[in-house]
């Protein structure tokens, strides 16, 4: 069986890498391929660099809402049976799509496909390897273990369970998994390199990282209805680390961590949670013990 592509890239003043995110999908060299690229009114040279790939993709250059916004617009429009996203600082590797459908046409039963990705750097050098792993809801929830470039679905599943939540400016596809997973969706992790997601100083998940973490925390409350321990310790950390430099001074440092575990238990949980406490004791404890060992 041959399942027809669409692949949808949200775009905004990413001109510096769009090029290479399109050559990315358009050298897949798969028939049916329906590429889409919904840019948010970029004032860079994207729209530039979208002209002269007019022929062979579908662009929109209009403000939009962001990131979950235009990917939607882009999935209103998909008519491909199994549906790819990547963001327009990515890249997919080749043969990838033809590979996708392979295993597509293999397991019927299965909604989303996922792979290995690694991380890049602007000029396209591996940094290092994406945490992506075997598929359990657990270890969803323990962390993002799906890299989004490296995954793909079937339209069915935005039929069935809608689109993006536009709600999470920051980690739009985490809730997705999570929104999936939680009514039905079957998932297939397929130890595989699909695709590399770029990291540079304008990525989202690095200039806002605290954002993402207060993100997650709320996409933990909106599917779980509470944060686990590690959200809340991640958030801390990253906190501390926006207040005062560990190299400066540790014991302030991780006071101040401390601190912001009990916080934000406060704001996302109501209450301190044992479990909060219990990983600060194991914390503390696990420092001492560092300390006197030197």
């Amino acid at each position: 069986m041959r399942y027809a592509f669409s692949v949808v890239t949200p775009s905004y003043n990413q001109g510096q890498f769009i090029r290479a995110t399109i050559e990315s999908v358009l050298s897949q060299q798969i028939p049916d391929l329906q590429y889409l690229v919904m840019d948010g009114g970029s004032g860079d040279e994207t729209v530039a660099i979208l002209k002269e790939y007019n022929d062979r993709l579908s662009f929109v250059s209009e403000r939009d809402d962001g990131t979950a916004d235009a990917v939607n617009k882009g999935l209103a429009l998909c008519h491909g049976e199994i549906i790819g996203w990547l963001n327009s600082d990515d890249i997919y590797y080749p043969q990838t799509l033809r590979r996708v459908g392979e295993l597509f046409a293999m397991h019927p039963e299965i909604d989303v496909i996922y792979g290995r990705a690694h991380h890049i750097d602007e000029n396209g050098i591996i940094i290092d390897e994406y945490p992506a792993e075997e598929w359990s809801f657990e270890a969803l929830i323990n962390h993002c273990i799906i890299s989004q470039p490296a995954a793909f679905f079937r339209r069915s599943v935005v039929e069935k369970y809608g689109p993006l939540a536009k709600a999470h400016k920051y980690c739009v596809d985490y809730e997705f998994w999570i929104r999936l997973a939680r009514r039905g969706a079957g998932f297939l992790f397929v130890p595989e390199h699909f695709a590399a997601t770029r990291l540079h100083e304008q990525a989202k998940t690095v200039v806002s990282r605290l954002q993402c973490h207060e993100d997650i925390n709320d996409i933990m409350v909106e599917h779980l209805g509470h944060v686990p321990a590690r959200w809340i310790a991640n958030y801390a950390h990253i906190k501390a680390e926006k207040l005062i430099r560990r190299s400066e001074n540790e014991l302030t440092f991780l006071t101040m961590v401390a601190m912001h575990c009990l916080l934000a238990d406060l704001r996302w949980n109501s209450r301190i949670s044992p479990s909060t406490v219990g990983m600060l004791s194991r914390w503390i404890a696990g420092r001492f013990r560092r300390v006197r060992a030197i």
